[in-house]
């Protein structure tokens, strides 16, 4: 899945999602290293684990985060 993020740094989330579990995520933008650090993280888990994990962090005074935008894109495939 492609996803569009909104009022983070990073441009894009690509995702795949395999028997339950959080696949080859990519975030094209953003803070490389933080990014790097969030996908390899949530390789393997559970889609549900993840969004539980990461849902609402926010980015200093921002209303989001490039892990929470992972959170509702993870929410919008499940939907």
């Amino acid at each position: 899945m492609n996803y569009k993020t909104s009022g983070v740094c990073s441009r894009e989330i690509h995702f795949e999602v395999e028997d339950g579990r959080v696949k080859n995520v990519q975030f094209v933008g953003g803070c490389s290293g933080n990014t790097q650090g969030v996908a390899k993280l949530v390789e393997g888990m559970l889609v549900e684990e993840v969004i539980s994990r990461l849902e609402g962090i926010r980015c200093g005074f921002k209303a989001t985060s490039c892990p929470d935008q992972l959170a509702r894109a993870l929410k919008e495939w499940r939907a």
